[in-house]
């Protein structure tokens, strides 16, 4: 299996060097060459979410790595998780819940970053190189991606976080983080601040020491995408006997849908994949009313869905409705966001197909938390609740749906506060965070300052 860019001038990449360059030379994203094709009768067989990865992970490595050694990394990858089988399901009626927050971070993200992380360490051990993480976070990537790596000592990570924007427990979750390989910036500007100086220092790398890597730790990387993509065929392993799916996910830069859409590809069988967004409602804008423009963020409380452009969103316009056009597809997102997309009536309808979406705001994302914990007694978090709009109201007999849940609503205790709800199990991620000590490093949205800091810190790594 072979990669190449979105929009057309990197190609022929194998799966090492991918993960090791995140973005494409052209400003496009990596897709594998071709979508491999899963024997579902196999994913039944699984009996467990590591078996269901063993199968779907070495698809997308064998141009670097052989199966056996991919098989050896998936089975040591995951660890630290309150779950046996590192995810729980709950079904209520017609809807099902995957619960993906019962890792380190309490979030989701901890599927995609932590396969990620054991990659990358892989790569600098062979190569005997080091590498910097640098990212900017509003929710949970930041937590997840400092744990991820912070035992791996060839990587340095600098993860970046807005002043403000954010829960007071996933900022600590970065901040008091005590290894001499992590560093927590708090920077005085925005998350698109933040965002623009990683996108200046993967084009320039102006401060790498020679011979040193610079890591791509959010969504656009495809190993995480990979990650992500395992979970949906382990939700077909425990939940095909319901019939075809429909798949309900909170988004707000779009890799999770992406990888759902990404496991239909290759043969999971998916009625419907709705696409849910808070009151940032670029996704639903398109999905809606065939208009993605970028606009302001407004701060909601559901906090890692606060974006103004979603980054995984050119992979789906160039698969599913350019048919991998890339000279089209580079076309439209050269030009953006200074001109907003839109694609042919003809075009944009293919979304009917399988594409649904809906737009929630934090009033009825609080009035879903109440409802769901009235008839259930089971506490959904912000992000989760948004999620579960649509499944409610489109579930039944013929047609059930799966909603994602991606982070433990104990990461969010002012909402809880407000609606008199009670979150009586802690996870262990969570366990004593207010007692520990911050250190976070207060910087300007500064290409330049950003730079200096890590000049500072980015000494030779003792190995």
């Amino acid at each position: 299996m072979l990669f190449h860019s979105t929009r057309g001038n990197d190609s022929g990449k194998d799966f090492a060097t991918i993960l090791m360059q995140g973005l494409a030379d052209d400003g496009g994203l990596f897709m594998p060459d071709h979508w491999p094709q899963v024997d579902l009768e196999e994913i039944k067989s699984k009996s467990s979410f590591i078996d269901v990865a063993k199968y779907i992970v070495p698809l997308f490595t064998s141009s670097s790595f052989t199966e056996a050694e991919t098989i050896k990394i998936v089975e040591d990858t995951w660890h630290d998780f309150d779950h046996s089988d590192l995810i729980g399901i709950q079904t209520f009626e017609d809807v099902s819940i995957l619960e993906l927050f019962h890792g380190p971070t309490a979030a989701f993200k901890d599927f995609g970053l932590q396969l990620a992380a054991a990659f990358f360490n892989e790569v600098l051990e062979s190569e005997n190189k080091t590498a910097i993480v640098l990212g900017a976070t509003s929710g949970d990537t930041g937590p997840a991606a400092i744990d991820a790596c912070k035992t791996y000592k060839r990587i340095k990570s600098f993860i970046m976080v807005p002043n403000g924007n954010m829960s007071e427990v996933q900022r600590r979750q970065m901040s008091t983080i005590d290894e001499d390989n992590v560093f927590a910036l708090r920077i005085n500007g925005t998350f698109d601040d933040c965002q623009d100086i990683v996108k200046h220092a993967f084009k320039h790398r102006d401060f790498l020491n020679p011979d040193q890597y610079l890591l791509a730790v959010n969504s656009i990387n495809w190993t995480r995408i990979v990650g992500q993509i395992c979970y949906y065929f382990y939700a077909f392993n425990r939940l095909h006997s319901k019939g075809d799916l429909n798949f309900s996910v909170p988004t707000g830069n779009f890799g999770n849908v992406f990888a759902c859409y990404s496991a239909h590809q290759m043969g999971l069988p998916i009625n419907k994949i709705s696409v849910a967004v808070n009151n940032n409602d670029i996704l639903h804008r398109f999905f809606a009313d065939n208009d993605y423009s970028k606009k302001i963020v407004h701060e909601t409380i559901s906090p890692s869905m606060d974006i103004s452009v979603a980054s995984n969103f050119e992979r789906l316009v160039y698969d599913f409705f350019l048919e991998r056009d890339s000279e089209q597809c580079a076309k439209l997102f050269n030009q953006f966001p200074a001109h907003g997309i839109t694609l042919d009536e003809e075009v944009w309808n293919k979304k009917n197909k399988l594409f649904s979406s809906s737009r929630v705001n934090d009033a009825h994302t609080q009035k879903l938390i109440q409802e769901t914990y009235a008839a259930h007694k089971y506490v959904l978090d912000p992000h989760t609740a948004i999620a579960m709009d649509e499944a409610t109201q489109q579930s039944n007999k013929n047609q059930h749906y799966i909603v994602l849940s991606t982070a433990h609503p104990a990461k969010f205790p002012k909402v809880y506060e407000e609606l008199g709800i009670a979150i009586s199990n802690t996870p262990t991620a969570l366990m004593g965070l207010f007692g520990k000590q911050e250190t976070l490093h207060t910087l300007d949205a500064q290409y330049d300052q950003i730079v200096n800091f890590i000049n500072q810190h980015n000494s030779e790594v003792n190995l």
